[in-house]
């Protein structure tokens, strides 16, 4: 099996090696515990897209607790494609944060430009900053007139407008 779609918080767990692509939907908020199930069953996953506008239920203790020090870091070493245009700001948070997400190099992020200024405090935030150097290509949605700093956060990314 190569497709595992329709994931939802209750999704037990096992190990799937030969899964690349993963699609997670719930209308119950994914916490970080859930992302790390996540990557311990697909250690192999290459596309993961999302859908889910619940916000986080445990981000505030995340982000008063010294820096997020006590999350383990979850670590996409496969991921080339990632789809988070229809989700709440907590979820690009969870994966634009350093301290909550390990990406690799060349990876395509699928975002709605709103969100993504929101996250990234309109291009200046230190916290995202890392991940968002990471990204090869932005595809957008809502937004043809990009901010100035968006290029500058974006040093390696070619920037697409438009239908995905």
């Amino acid at each position: 099996m190569r497709y595992y779609t329709g994931i939802t918080n209750n999704f037990p767990g096992g190990l799937f090696e030969h899964v690349r692509v993963v699609s997670l939907f719930d209308e119950q908020p994914f916490e970080h515990e859930f992302f790390l199930r996540i990557q311990k069953s697909f250690p192999f996953i290459e596309e993961l897209s999302l859908v889910n506008y619940k916000p986080q239920n445990r981000k505030q203790s995340y982000e008063s607790n010294s820096n997020n020090q006590t999350l383990s870091l979850i670590e996409y070493l496969f991921l080339t494609k990632l789809y988070i245009s229809d989700v709440h700001d907590d979820y690009i948070e969870q994966f634009l944060f350093h301290t909550k997400t390990y990406l690799q190099n060349n990876i395509i992020v699928y975002v709605a430009y709103e969100s993504l200024q929101r996250v990234t405090h309109n291009f200046t935030r230190d916290s995202t900053r890392t991940n968002c150097a990471k990204i090869s290509k932005l595809h957008f949605w809502g937004q043809e007139k990009p901010s100035n700093s968006l290029e500058e956060y974006f040093p390696y990314a070619k920037i697409c407008y438009g239908l995905y």
